[in-house]
């Protein structure tokens, strides 16, 4: 089994910056123990204007059939000889992304010590993969690599040239080059991609897959258009496993939709409503009843729960009575760009002690969350789906429990208002449901009654005399417990009554 990665320099940017970023030397020839063979890492090259990295696999056909599935019906044992003795040509497939883990480990966890700004630079990369089995032939192979911004050539590889006749083999030869990838994103898509391909791996997949599925997808899966075949695939179509990983890929997928759409959404609203000057957008009115509630409660440690790209964060670290603001997103793209919006790497060091983002999931119960003040869930409980609500309740009110929470929602009642939206659409296509006053009313009251908070509503933007506001919004406050009645001290007796005694 073989690849190469390719990448061309300049003379400020040398193209052998690869073998930092590899962490192989070019000037070695180095070889590595894995459980199936030998993996080789050389360069063929390596100079200023262009360094290539080729991975040679050789499999040791016995150590696969002993430590591989190696089981035939039933469990029993099958040790045939066919097993050992035989003519199949090792093509690219789960072995060699099982050595592109084990060797390049640092590289694709993004990883590089000598050169750390290098790590997120994109490069201009070419991979190269004589031999890789396709199951669904050329055409998978662009719909799988083409979304992801890489430019594919692919050619089907004859069954024996002398004899065309013959047709293809399922295996083809794989070129793909990018100019806006990261090493590490290129070496993740091919490690996911290459036993996907294959439609087949050479171990046991069990319940940890599926994190490895996750982690490797970061940032690319959720959004891929042929997701649920890459995870079908990847997981070798054991319904359960697949079903859990599409799961929890789409919370991902909800979590990086984009904040600003529905912002755009609110603000041609307020345009359409006024023609003389242009109105403060409504994402922005919402931000100010937020932090006037803050305010009004006397938060100074704040967790912002789905903070998406950091617009709610950035407003409260321009007030100084936040002492503490905590941003936590599912989706570490969007922590990577609210980073970016507040510039965390520029940010002075008292300031930067004010704010931290942690990427997490409102689905489960997290000890970080607990001891704040308040916590905001700003436009985030229309993204979950019903039946998931009673978890993100129980991690905020009952786990959590900070002493103030501000919930913001869609009132529904008031899209009749908006020119621009048609009859019968939600705000987003990612809202799962749009509450009308009532509905959110009764909802809020009941989580109030379970976990010991007093709750109280208002309106977020122009209030309409018929349809309510254009967001509505919750303010619970959690219930002080009475304290426990003291008894009545013991009357110490007098001397008379001791002598009695």
């Amino acid at each position: 089994m073989f690849l190469t990665i390719s990448t061309t320099g300049t003379s400020e940017r040398p193209a052998t910056d690869l073998g930092f970023l590899l962490h192989k030397h070019p000037g070695k020839a180095q070889a590595f123990s894995t459980s199936y063979g030998t993996a080789h890492v050389l360069y063929p090259e390596a100079d200023a204007q262009r360094c290539t990295a080729a991975l040679l696999l050789e499999v040791d056909p016995v150590a696969l059939v002993r430590r591989g599935k190696g089981k035939g019906r039933g469990g029993a044992p099958d040790a045939a000889l066919s097993q050992y003795v035989n003519d199949r040509p090792y093509a690219a497939s789960s072995l060699l992304a099982v050595a592109l883990s084990a060797v390049f480990s640092s590289a694709i966890r993004g990883v590089c010590t000598t050169l750390p700004e290098r790590v997120g630079q994109p490069l201009p990369l070419r991979i190269e993969i004589p031999a890789l089995p396709a199951r669904g032939g050329p055409g998978l192979v662009r719909r799988l690599f083409a979304p992801l911004g890489w430019a594919v050539t692919v050619e089907p590889v004859a069954l024996d040239t002398e004899f065309p006749e013959w047709g293809d083999s399922r295996c083809v030869r794989l070129t793909v080059e990018s100019e806006t990838l990261t090493l590490a994103e290129a070496l993740r898509h091919l490690y996911v991609l290459l036993p996907v391909l294959d439609d087949a791996k050479h171990y046991w997949v069990s319940d940890d897959e599926v994190d490895k599925l996750l982690r490797a997808g970061e940032g690319w899966l959720s959004g891929h258009p042929e997701q649920k075949l890459i995870t079908s695939r990847y997981l070798s179509r054991r319904w359960s496993l697949t079903r859990q990983a599409l799961e929890k890929l789409e919370l991902v997928r909800l979590a990086e939709s984009d904040d600003s759409a529905v912002e755009d959404i609110d603000n041609a609203v307020g345009a359409e409503t006024e023609t003389e000057e242009r109105p403060t957008p409504l994402a922005a009115q919402r931000r100010d009843a937020i932090v006037a509630a803050l305010h009004g409660a006397g938060a100074a440690r704040v967790l912002d729960l789905g903070c998406g790209q950091g617009q709610l964060v950035q407003a409260l670290l321009k007030d100084v009575r936040f002492t503490e603001i905590v941003g936590m997103d599912v989706s570490v793209r969007a922590l990577a760009i609210a980073a970016r919006r507040l510039k965390l790497d520029r940010m002075g060091e008292r300031q930067a002690s004010r704010v931290r983002l942690v990427q997490g999931s409102l689905a489960y119960t997290d000890r970080r969350l607990k001891g704040y003040d308040a916590a905001v869930l700003s436009e985030v409980v229309e993204h979950v789906d019903p039946p998931r609500l009673p978890a993100v309740e129980y991690a905020v009110f009952g786990a959590a429990r900070p002493r103030t929470v501000l919930v913001t929602t869609p009132n529904a009642e008031y899209n009749v208002r908006w020119e621009s939206l048609p009859a019968g659409h939600v705000r987003h296509s990612d809202h799962r449901f749009e509450w009308t006053r009532e509905e959110f009313r009764a909802w809020a009251e009941k989580v109030a009654g379970r976990h010991g908070y007093g709750v109280r509503f208002l309106p977020v933007g122009p209030e309409d005399p018929e349809v309510g506001p254009p967001t509505q919004m919750a303010e619970f406050t959690l219930t002080p417990k009475e304290p426990a009645p003291k008894e009545p001290a013991a009357k110490e007796p007098t001397k008379k009554e001791e002598k009695a005694a």
